[in-house]
């Protein structure tokens, strides 16, 4: 029997969000992680403001306040309790295609609606634009998440800000703890289809087919990055990591432990605190 899905109109995870108190000290936090950031962005319309990290595969994006008396989408909220990643966005070449596959699914949604930013170069200011379908809360169970279409790629990739002090490349993955996993992950299944998941008694995950996301139990993180015991404790479902490749694992080590970063080493590369995050744990790896 064909099950149906949206995943063919989604081509995986385009971004996450980081929402961030301080926008400008998390940027010198993020530098010092050895991470390129991109000039300073502001939404158009809205009060939010953003910095992000361009990688050559998915990118991150420092969110924060800039003026509060604009809509700011719930970032207030969400920075009231704490700071860290509060989401992510997938990405689809295509936004009415991918709304009509939503329908086809059975997908809750609202757009496509129209975004752009304002951002500073050199050169002087561009605005990026965008398209986004925002998702209904229960198509992607334990996480805040919508879709977005660049319309303008080429403003915001620059090859220069794809070159990281910490060899940083792709967005692997993401991690959320949630009481449930198997039970959570079949909200994902109108999205992403039965053959995107895979169960095991460690974690649950969910292909998008660019990056994954990785579902597991608070007992579940605590055994996952047991060297950086005392982790924080949310309420679930909450999101708690970022697992990045990088190019080479021994130079990301020497790199963080010259700007007096803590990381404990791990086989693959090492793991960075959420204290130095923004709240995130951080996971490099060389594959």
């Amino acid at each position: 029997m064909k099950f149906d899905h949206a995943a063919e109109a989604i081509t995986g995870i385009d971004h996450t969000l980081v929402g961030v108190r301080d926008l400008e000290a998390a940027r010198r936090a993020w530098e010092t992680l050895g991470f390129t950031l991109t000039p300073r962005g502001r939404h158009i319309g809205w009060g939010t403001g953003n910095y992000c990290i361009m990688l050559e595969s998915g990118y991150i994006e420092l969110l924060g306040v800039v003026d509060s008396s604009q809509f700011l989408n719930n970032l207030d909220g969400f920075l009231e309790k704490r700071e860290g990643l509060m989401g992510l966005a997938f990405g689809t070449e295509n936004s009415r295609q991918c709304a009509e596959d939503l329908k086809a699914s059975g997908v809750v949604f609202e757009g496509p609606k129209g975004l752009k930013r304002k951002l500073e170069l050199p050169e002087g200011e561009v605005l990026p634009a965008f398209e986004l379908l925002y998702l209904d809360r229960a198509a992607t169970p334990g996480l805040n998440a919508f879709i977005t279409h660049h319309l303008t790629p080429e403003m915001i990739r620059r090859p220069e800000w794809l070159r990281h002090a910490n060899r940083a490349r792709r967005l692997i993955s993401v991690t959320v703890v949630t009481e449930d996993p198997v039970r959570t992950v079949i909200g994902y299944l109108p999205l992403f289809g039965p053959d995107r998941v895979q169960v095991s008694d460690a974690m649950t995950v969910v292909d998008t087919g660019a990056g994954a996301i990785r579902f597991v139990t608070p007992k579940g993180l605590r055994t996952l990055y047991d060297a950086l015991l005392p982790l924080p404790e949310h309420d679930t479902p909450w999101v708690a990591s970022m697992k990045i490749e990088v190019a080479d694992k021994n130079r990301c080590r020497d790199f963080l432990k010259d700007r007096n970063v803590p990381v404990e080493k791990t086989g693959k590369g090492c793991l960075v605190p959420p204290e130095v995050a923004n709240g995130c744990i951080i996971e490099f790896v060389q594959l």
